[in-house]
């Protein structure tokens, strides 16, 4: 999982981007990357976060009125350096891209792009994979017009497999947006003026006063041309798939994502959750969330229930999210420096801490022996999201069952490993009633039902799990 910024302005767009990309940097921490045009492509990107990575003096030659920048989780490959977005083509005209989600053929066509196009890879990154596939299929249907790069475009979703959502610049002829046919990952535009923004979340173009339009159609594909005017063309129209963890866990809660609010959503998923807990018939004094996904599903199960709700664990803000930390030590070290208790609030009371998943347990362990600690009687544990289960190909970064302990444990054994009171899951329907908001909407739900929407190769799932155990 990752994020994007592209912007198409009238005046210098780094400093927009660099905003853009603070807004986005819950989506990934492990690199940042922005590329701007004027009459060359300028180029700054390398580990860590976007206040890291750049500097002051990066912004004197940070110039154009066209920009991409990009903000990493690493899912293909093994999160190196030279793994960073965006990735820049020369050929044909000189195209530069960021993207979002996994391609799942990944190594079968990387082999193919190198063996029989002669185009040699330089990452193990499936965003420079995409570019090289458009930059190949544009290069097939010479000259460059809007319906020669519509029919490119047919080619590229025709050989990538998986999810992606994207945005590319085509030297001197425009911007492009994109989206897979199941349309997996989230992709919205907006307005200002006669400038264009794309980006994987509505926040980052509000950021900067951009006026959202809408998202980007599953298959559909968006050019911005130099003369500032757009063209749309669905290309595929298939199943609408959006990952319904985006709404859980990845999303800012003030985002929209293809209709839905994620704040609403969350709130629903707390009201849907009451039903599990009371049928427990628990004695809890404190409805607690651990920071800060889990709040607002935290807020409506206590209003639900008639319990109070305190703030009983606070979060130092400069540590980042825990999920999404590069290995499992890291995300261990960083559960104590990121809470501390209100040992006030919780002292001698019947603690429930609501937070939005479990994926391997151990930061979940750590965080309920830390409010026992601080003096809890009891602490008991409610999620609100089913137990995951699965691995997901379509870019979160749980791509093997050893990711999860839920994969070969029950409820009550769980409850025992980490040491809770008690354990109250979601349940699969209630995750999907409450994402819905009322619409009639299918969800990509692999990773808590096995219900993949898009098939994986044997020898490429192989590859990928391979991967993945031995980055």
């Amino acid at each position: 999982m990752c994020g994007f910024i592209g912007i198409f302005g009238n005046t210098d767009v780094a400093a927009d981007i660099y905003v853009s990309l603070l807004n986005l940097q819950h989506r990934g921490q492990d690199a940042s990357g922005m590329v701007t045009f004027s009459n060359r492509f300028n180029l700054k990107k390398g580990d860590g976060l976007v206040r890291d990575v750049f500097k002051e003096k990066n912004f004197s030659y940070l110039k154009g009125n066209i920009g991409i920048g990009h903000v990493r989780y690493p899912t293909i490959g093994r999160g190196e350096t030279n793994d960073a977005q965006p990735f820049l083509s020369n050929v044909p005209y000189g195209i530069v891209l960021a993207h979002n989600g996994n391609v799942i053929n990944f190594y079968s066509l990387k082999e193919e792009l190198e063996r029989e196009r002669l185009r040699v890879l330089n990452s193990m990154s499936d965003s420079e994979l995409i570019l090289n596939v458009l930059a190949d299929e544009i290069s097939s249907q010479l000259p460059f017009s809007v319906d020669n790069l519509f029919r490119a475009m047919e080619e590229v979703f025709v050989k990538l497999k998986g999810s992606y959502s994207a945005v590319a610049f085509i030297k001197d002829k425009g911007m492009i947006a994109f989206r897979d046919p199941n349309g997996i990952k989230p992709i919205i535009y907006g307005i200002k003026g006669d400038n264009f923004a794309v980006a994987s979340e509505g926040v980052a173009l509000q950021a900067i006063g951009f006026e959202i339009v809408r998202d980007v159609l599953p298959g559909e594909v968006v050019f911005f041309d130099m003369d500032r005017k757009i063209h749309y063309k669905r290309l595929r129209e298939e199943k609408h798939y959006p990952c319904i963890f985006e709404y859980v866990y990845f999303a800012r809660p003030d985002s929209i994502l293809d209709g839905k609010s994620v704040y609403e959503a969350r709130l629903n998923l707390g009201k849907e959750l009451s039903k599990r807990v009371r049928e427990r018939l628990l004695d809890i004094d404190l409805i607690v969330p651990v920071p800060d996904t889990s709040r607002p599903a935290a807020v409506a199960l206590a209003e639900e229930l008639g319990i109070k709700y305190r703030e009983g664990l606070m979060k130092n803000r400069y540590i980042g999210r825990t999920f999404i930390m590069p290995c499992q030590k890291e995300r261990e070290e960083s559960v104590r420096l990121k809470l501390s208790p209100v040992k006030e609030e919780l002292f001698g009371k019947k603690v429930m801490l609501v937070d939005d998943s479990i994926v391997r347990g151990n930061t979940s362990k750590e965080i309920i022996q830390l409010v026992r600690d601080a003096g809890a009687s009891e602490v008991h544990l409610a999620i609100s999201s089913p137990p995951l289960r699965y691995p997901c190909y379509y870019g979160i970064d749980m791509q093997t069952r050893g990711d999860f302990i839920a994969s070969d444990k029950k409820e009550e054994e769980i409850r025992k490993i980490i040491g809770a009171d008690s354990l109250t899951y979601q349940s699969v329907d209630g995750l999907v009633k409450s994402v819905s908001c009322g619409l009639d909407m299918n969800f990509c739900t692999a990773c808590f039902t096995a219900n993949y929407p898009i098939s994986i190769d044997s020898s490429d799932l192989k590859r990928i799990e391979y991967d993945r155990v031995n980055k």
